[in-house]
């Protein structure tokens, strides 16, 4: 039986998670010293990589109340790098359980991932990867490399997670119907249990055996007439008949409220799912098999009921038990029916067969790497997966690993890009996204050649032209004066 939390406060069924995963370490720049070895070559070593942040299905988890107090979590970084060719340590993943039947999704509403079995793992943030260290980006033309790659920045995200009851037979029916009593007599569940409406407010879950066979049945609380537009507690628990195979109606022929018999009963709460059906989409619950099970039969006046309308179920093609839960009366034969009827749908589905699983890495970015857009008065806009990251692991206050991420943007094909394109000298290329991209003014006949004979932690090219640079934020400054001349009207001839 999967645990009861008890008390409805500490049931927690749907929370927003925010969370971290690590940033990389960065890599080190370091040169191999020793007594008649001054200049050994680069030993500056690699960055760890930042801790993953998992999601992990625990049967003994119950509910998601634990992210409900505490809905931020972040994941360690990962150690930078050192010389002597000492890695930094990986950031440690940070595992959170979470009951089995959890779905993730974003805030709008798309699913990631559905978690169902004990074990089962997602990863909803990646750690950042460590930068490279200056040993690992030595090459035949830069020997002794004066820079290291900075460490990628860990994902971000927000997400929902939606807990969904995992039980084959779902009882579902008025408030005082007795599903609570008719769950806790038919498994070792202990559901709270009074004579007033709204007793329970969370899903109870009990796993009933019918000879050799077993089986779950779940008591969604709350249906009434308009739950399913949110009234009572019916949108709330609506989700935690969706996985059932099997619906139960449980119907009070002892009520003494005005207005109300089984019959009614029945038709409401069939609207109610039928309504509902509309989020389901592919397995809507009016398609699901049902069975009509008639409560407290041990009061005169309710068996006398359950006379009367059992044979109009009956004539709806309905299978119908007449039970009691506070004598057990009729329960034998409904865990069996009950069983039967799971089994028949268990083998309606289809074999799984053991397939062979095929690898076929995808490149980082997907098929296209980059794209180079003319936004105007000779401005070109990088975007692409790859020239970002590339972006996020070199320090700008290094004019060397300038000039490597240049070498690559070279390697990749930028400059034959630009070119085409239409760019010519001293054209302002953003990388990244228009709201917050670095600049860079495009000098192309400094670009693709390897940094060699250099000061280290200095590039040549860019020492040629260093009476023409100019900082990122100047020239964002130069970029935003463009755009509101643009805007006012006016024009460089202006």
């Amino acid at each position: 039986m999967a645990p009861n939390t008890g008390a409805g406060a500490q049931f927690v069924d749907r929370v927003v998670l925010h969370v971290v995963a690590g940033n990389g370490g960065h890599g080190c720049a370091s040169v191999h010293r020793e007594k008649f070895k001054p200049l050994g070559g680069p030993d500056g070593a690699n960055g760890g990589n930042g801790g993953d942040v998992i999601l992990e299905v625990d049967t003994n988890t119950a509910s998601l109340l634990d992210y409900h107090r505490r809905p931020h979590r972040k994941a360690p970084n990962g150690r930078p790098g050192q010389g002597g060719h000492r890695t930094g340590a990986n950031g440690e993943a940070v595992v959170l359980t979470v009951p089995d039947g959890t779905v993730v999704k974003t805030r709008d509403g798309e699913v990631l991932a559905d978690l169902v079995g004990e074990g089962t793992r997602f990863v909803v943030a990646q750690g950042g990867r460590g930068g490279l260290g200056n040993a690992a980006l030595s090459t035949a033309k830069r020997k002794a490399p004066g820079f290291a790659l900075l460490g990628e920045p860990g994902e971000e995200r927000e997400v929902v997670l939606e807990l969904k009851s995992v039980a084959d037979v779902a009882l579902v029916g008025f408030p005082s119907a007795g599903k609570s009593s008719l769950i806790a007599a038919l498994s070792a569940a202990k559901p709270k249990i009074a004579d007033y409406p709204f007793t329970t407010l969370i899903p109870n879950l009990g796993v009933v055996s019918a000879g050799d066979n077993a089986f779950t049945v779940a008591d969604v609380p709350g249906l009434i007439e308009g739950a399913s537009e949110g009234k009572g507690l019916g949108l709330e628990f609506l989700r935690h008949i969706e996985r059932s195979s099997t619906l139960a109606h449980v119907l009070d022929c002892a009520t003494l409220e005005p207005g109300r018999d089984p019959i009614s009963d029945f038709d409401v709460i069939e609207n109610e799912l039928k309504a509902y059906d509309r989020v389901l989409g592919d397995r809507p619950l009016s398609d699901r098999p049902r069975i009509v099970v008639l409560n407290k039969v041990d009061v005169p006046d309710g068996r006398e009921l359950a006379d009367i309308v059992r044979p109009e179920f009956e004539k709806r093609g309905l299978k119908v038990f007449e039970v009691s839960a506070a004598t057990h009366e009729g329960l034998r034969e409904l865990s069996f029916a009950m069983a039967e009827m799971v089994l028949a749908y268990r083998a309606s589905l289809p074999a799984v067969e053991p397939t062979r699983l095929v690898i076929r890495p995808v490149p980082v970015g997907g098929d296209v790497e980059y794209e180079v857009r003319n936004v105007g008065d000779n401005t070109y806009l990088i975007t692409g997966e790859k020239p970002v990251r590339w972006l996020k692991q070199t320090d700008f206050n290094n004019e060397e690993a300038v000039g490597y991420l240049a070498d690559r943007l070279a390697r990749l094909g930028v400059e034959e890009e630009l070119a085409k394109a239409g760019a010519s000298a001293g054209a302002t290329v953003l990388i990244g996204t228009m709201e917050d991209a670095i600049v860079f003014d495009w000098e192309p006949e400094t670009a693709a050649a390897a940094a060699t004979a250099s000061p280290r932690g200095t590039d040549r090219r860019l020492a040629a032209s260093a009476g023409h640079r100019r900082t990122n934020v100047e020239r964002r400054a130069e970029l935003e004066e463009k755009r509101a001349a643009r805007r006012a009207g006016y024009t460089d001839e202006d």
